[in-house]
């Protein structure tokens, strides 16, 4: 495997360092110039403890990761050069948060919060780790958990596809049902989650829920890691972020950092049809990894410049056209993060450079939104080229007025 790190002319025709794939997780590879997400990190220091010290170890063996924590971060960002006329006159670059160890952007959060309950005494040898997750947070709490030798207990529900539970189990896991009797009027299964979550954690002598719809320190695995990566990667700012929202843990911490230091980087933010979040009519969805049931405390309207709804069809349709188009199976998420992507883009008359964030891989949808027998039993049918380039054209952003009012009344 080639360990360089391949030069990519930009818009700017300037020269950019992309990641590689081999440079361990959360540490860059080779030295680089000096940049502002170094010096952050270097005079910052809200950092804790813990992650200023792991980092000078590692700067002295740059290639070797202790544990798998450390295998997670500077993943490669890969140009979209075949969706649509908007590849030729924009740079967009998937940055493949799904080439972590696990598959997934969340084992970030994951390593994140672990390493930091551990380091306040709420997780202790031994401790047991609860969480609700429907598939990556839980698939990153089991391998970190695996890892630093705690049982983890994930509580799961029917829409938890087969190969998530798969992974789950082959990670050590157990797993925990709530019934279909639990789910709401809207058919979301997450509050009974969450009330099952912190029951488990209540009765366990030694458990930690480290609660990520809710946990005020969700954010800071992407401001101290996500950002930067970012930064150094394109050495400057990108145009625009386009990121998905869930808990809102990738966007406030991507938000934190841009905002303080490039205030001209657009954000993007991207949820399902359906979901609360953004305060678009709620229905069922399909969709996992994206959409949630109440307005999550760390989704901040204000620190977004647009966003996009975007229904199951239209996502699933973008994931089968990355996959035939650019030779990247990614999971359900990245095609609404990327149909969001292509339309925000599409009016800018100057060539904008944009950076999408790929939340995780596709192989765990394989039996889903890959398979055509359960598209067909879910009425979805995947659109063509032509059609799916139209519909993401004409595409509008959910106006800023109506997430504010929504997050008014959903926290009143």
């Amino acid at each position: 495997m080639h360990h360089g790190r391949a030069l990519i002319p930009t818009a700017r025709n300037k020269r950019t360092r992309a990641p590689s794939m081999a440079a361990p997780a959360l540490e860059r590879a080779e030295p680089r110039p000096p940049s502002i997400a170094r010096e952050v990190r270097r005079r910052g220091t809200r950092a804790p403890a813990f992650a200023l010290r792991e980092r000078r170890l590692r700067e002295r063996r740059p290639r070797l990761a202790r544990d798998v924590t450390e295998a997670i971060g500077h993943v490669p960002f890969v140009r979209l050069n075949r969706m649509g006329e908007v590849c030729e006159r924009h740079d967009l670059f998937l940055k493949l948060e799904s080439c972590n160890p696990g598959g997934s952007i969340k084992e970030k959060n994951a390593a994140y919060l672990i390493k930091e309950a551990e380091a306040r005494g709420l997780l202790r040898r031994g401790g047991t780790i609860v969480e609700s997750s429907s598939g990556n947070f839980g698939i990153g709490l089991a391998m970190v958990g695996a890892a630093r030798g705690y049982r983890v207990i994930i509580v799961v529900d029917a829409k938890t596809a087969p190969p998530m539970r798969r992974m789950l189990e082959a990670y050590g896991a157990e797993l925990m049902d709530v019934p279909l009797s639990a789910m709401d009027a809207h058919g979301s299964m997450q509050v009974a989650r969450m009330r099952k979550a912190a029951e488990l954690a209540r009765e366990i002598p030694g458990a930690w829920y480290p609660c990520q719809h809710l946990n005020p320190s969700n954010p800071e695995a992407h401001a101290l890691y996500t950002a930067p990566e970012i930064e150094e990667a394109f050495s400057g700012p990108p145009d625009v972020i386009v990121l998905g929202i869930s808990t809102a843990g990738q966007l406030a911490g991507v938000a934190k950092f841009f905002q303080r230091w490039y205030a001209g980087t657009k954000l993007v933010g991207v949820d399902v049809a359906g979901s609360a979040i953004l305060g678009t009519p709620r229905h069922p969805y399909k969709m996992t990894g994206l959409g949630l049931s109440f307005v999550p405390p760390n989704f901040t309207p204000v620190a977004l410049d647009a966003a996009y709804s975007i229904s199951d069809q239209m996502a699933f349709s973008v994931c089968h056209a990355l996959a035939k188009k650019e030779g990247l199976l990614l999971g359900a998420s990245t095609g609404a993060i990327v149909a969001a992507g292509l339309a925000y883009a599409a009016p800018f008359v100057r060539r904008q450079e944009v950076v999408i964030i790929n939340p995780d891989r596709g192989d765990r949808y394989l039996e889903t939104v890959y398979n055509r027998e359960w598209l067909a039993a879910q009425g979805i049918e995947i659109l063509g080229d032509d059609v799916l380039m139209a519909a993401i054209r004409r595409l509008e952003p959910v106006s800023r007025e109506t997430m504010m009012e929504n997050a008014q009344h959903e926290r009143a």
